[in-house]
């Protein structure tokens, strides 16, 4: 049997304070209902009160109903989420539960209360946009916790992205085959001029260099690049490499090649013309530009724009993933690139998570030993799970991207 933890701290802003009140006990109490009705009919087990609910499969524990109930009713999704950090309800297969709950995210809650989404949900707060002046922190909030939290579950290469295995069951050589795939996509070899919006720690520009090209890669994260910088002076490639603290909305100048690996992701859909444009005014004549890219289902990216979610309070703030079909259709409004190539590996990237999310486990000691705390365990625990689901389910997808002139 699985104990549940302690309440958090006070460092964790809310999360220590149950909502209480005649408003939540309304909506704890229509929560619970449609939580049964919505779990009765998964392949799940869930076990509420003495009782057990669900058709039989991964199995989840609530331990403190009232909590989970309360927090589900006022804020869904992410009350969900803070009440798994609370420890008012495990599961001892957390991915597996959550992957059922996403295969069936379009039912879980009745059709006709749908259309009450827009209203009921929390709506984006304002200090999440991503504009040029607030980005800069909204990029510090993840990318800047710590390089040697990440050096404990990432491989060697740094590389924090859907490795692509193709056939090996090596994390570091796929992670490798995954940045020659995409420089070769984007024509990368002796020669090219490369621009990287989106540095992570260095390897893509590294790998780049290793083939004769000259690199500017732009990121906004100060610990990245720091770290960055000297994992390619350790490679032998200063002279080639410049990696420079630079929103992408301001890089001048034209490159053979522009790539970019999971950053579209932190753009935020206003900015998507923005940020393509970019791509566009950067890629000199005859250029190729590599883009790698987490995707949703159009519909539900329509119906979730300007929405707050789990995810944003507590991992990326300002994120939002876009469609496939929102990619063609900017490039096509706002620029004169299209895709002419196309690579689908979603499972791959559901694969990688699993190997993250062992590997971090495995390392608690360390993650403790560097100032963090049990909540955050099990926060990072639940978003590399909850991620997982999502490709795991078929909701999400990655794709890798080519895009050219003319096509």
């Amino acid at each position: 049997m699985t104990l549940a933890p302690a309440r958090p701290s006070p460092t964790w802003p809310g999360l220590d304070r149950v909502p209480r009140g005649a408003r939540t006990a309304v909506s704890a109490y229509v929560a619970r209902r449609l939580f049964v009705h919505a779990i009765d009919r998964l392949p799940v087990t869930v076990r509420l009160d003495g009782e057990v609910h669900g058709r039989g499969g991964p199995a989840m524990t609530v331990h403190r109903p009232d909590e989970l109930f309360a927090r589900l009713g006022r804020d869904g999704l992410i009350g969900f989420g803070e009440a798994y950090l609370t420890g008012a309800w495990d599961a001892e297969d957390l991915t597996g539960f959550v992957t059922v709950l996403a295969a069936h995210i379009d039912d879980l809650v009745p059709r006709p209360l749908q259309r009450l989404r827009g209203t009921a949900g929390q709506r984006r707060p304002r200090a999440h946009r991503t504009t040029a002046e607030q980005t800069r922190e909204l990029v510090a909030h993840h990318y800047d916790l710590s390089n040697d939290l990440f050096r404990l579950f990432l491989d060697e290469s740094m590389t924090y992205s859907a490795a692509l295995f193709d056939g090996t069951t090596d994390l570091h050589t796929a992670q490798l085959r995954k940045i020659d795939r995409l420089l070769d996509g984007a024509g990368v070899g002796a020669g090219s001029t490369v621009l990287e919006i989106g540095t992570g720690w260095g390897e893509l520009a590294i790998r780049a260099a290793a083939r004769g090209a000259t690199v500017r890669s732009v990121t906004l994260s100060t610990e990245q690049q720091a770290l960055a910088r000297e994992r390619i002076a350790a490679a032998g490639f200063a002279d080639r490499v410049q990696v420079d603290l630079c929103d992408y909305r301001e890089v001048s100048g034209q490159y053979g090649a522009v790539v970019s690996v999971e950053m579209i992701e932190a753009v935020g859909h206003e900015y998507w013309p923005t940020y393509f444009r970019t791509l566009d005014r950067a890629l000199a004549p005859g250029g190729r530009v590599g883009l790698q890219a987490i995707l949703m289902p159009h519909d539900r990216m329509l119906a979730t724009r300007g929405s707050y979610t789990w995810i944003n309070k507590y991992i990326f703030p300002g994120g939002f993933l876009p469609s496939a079909q929102v990619i063609d259709e900017v490039c096509a409004a706002a620029t004169s690139l299209s895709v002419v190539d196309r690579l689908s590996f979603g499972p791959d990237y559901a694969e990688t998570l699993r190997r993250w999310d062992e590997a971090f486990r495995a390392r608690r000691d360390e993650v403790l030993a560097l100032g963090f705390d049990e909540t955050f365990l099990r926060m990072w625990h639940f978003y590399l799970c909850y991620s997982r689901a999502g490709f795991a389910s078929g909701y999400l997808d990655v794709q890798q991207l080519v895009l050219a002139r003319g096509a």
